[in-house]
């Protein structure tokens, strides 16, 4: 939508939106949303993967401004909220500019997007917001897509893989079950086995290389791209399993990962990983 299009020359106009435009902007989000499937298919160009940006609003604006493009597909991969300074700017930052280039900006749901579904704490965001913009953000935000996959090799998503049969599978995912639990909330271990339990701390459900293997031969795809996990390694499994963390709310170095979608894509190899 072309009134959403000035954030791009100017993103800071984010911070003086009323009430109403943030209450119409929530309305106009939520029905793009629902338009939406749960996996999202990438064809051609270049595919540019955000990692979490938790309240960092300039690490968003930065990869906007870089790599928002015709030729480009921009896809965040989750948790927009909470941690960082600015959660409201940047959430407002982006469900404006995926209004405007719908077909250019893809947002998936990570853990903080559901607050409502599995609390957590802290979660600044959610509480500094009254009980009727608390509703109306966890109704547009429980209704994003879950995983992105690429027809070169690449899937993509916020945290472990899902149990399903197929990919066709992942639109028949509903949320709060456990198959999305495996996604928004699942870590990974470079250790053998499947699910390897929830860990005793954080309660996350902790996943090892053969399931790693199994769910990715079940799904034809080559190589993970995710993020959910700031002290994993970069690169797991033989270089099969990408992390990337956009957000100077955990790590000093922020990272995109970049993929040419007419090449294949067999390893990290393969991927462009930049710090913004």
């Amino acid at each position: 939508m072309k009134k959403y299009e000035r954030m791009i020359q100017d993103p800071d106009i984010v911070s003086a939106l009323t009430r109403d435009e943030i209450e119409n902007l929530l309305m106009e989000a939520e029905k793009r949303f629902e338009a939406e499937q749960n996996l999202i298919w990438l064809k051609s160009g270049r595919a540019i993967f955000v990692g979490d940006t938790h309240g960092d609003f300039d690490a968003s604006k930065k990869v906007i401004a870089s790599y928002l493009r015709p030729e480009n597909k921009v896809i965040f991969l989750g948790d927009y909220v909470d941690r960082g300074p600015e959660s409201l700017e940047n959430i407002n930052y982006l469900l404006s500019l995926k209004l405007a280039y719908p077909e250019h900006l893809f947002l998936l749901m990570g853990n903080h997007e559901a607050y409502g579904i599995t609390p957590f704490y802290p979660a600044d965001f959610w509480d500094r917001l009254d009980r009727e913009m608390h509703q109306r953000y966890a109704s547009v935000l429980t209704k994003l897509p879950l995983v992105v996959c690429t027809e070169n090799g690449v899937i993509a998503l916020h945290g472990a893989l899902p149990d399903v049969e197929n990919l066709e599978g992942i639109d028949e995912i509903v949320i709060g079950s456990e198959e999305w639990r495996q996604i928004t909330w699942g870590d990974w271990q470079e250790r053998s086995g499947a699910f390897l339990g929830d860990d005793m701390f954080t309660g996350r459900p902790q996943f090892g290389e053969d399931y790693f293997k199994e769910i990715m031969a079940r799904f034809g795809k080559n190589i993970l791209i995710r993020s959910h996990q700031p002290a994993a390694q970069r690169a797991m499994f033989n270089g099969r399993c990408l992390t990337i963390f956009t957000s100077s709310a955990y790590v000093p170095s922020r990272t995109i990962a970049i993929v040419d979608l007419g090449k294949r894509v067999m390893t990290v190899e393969d991927v462009s990983v930049e710090a913004i």
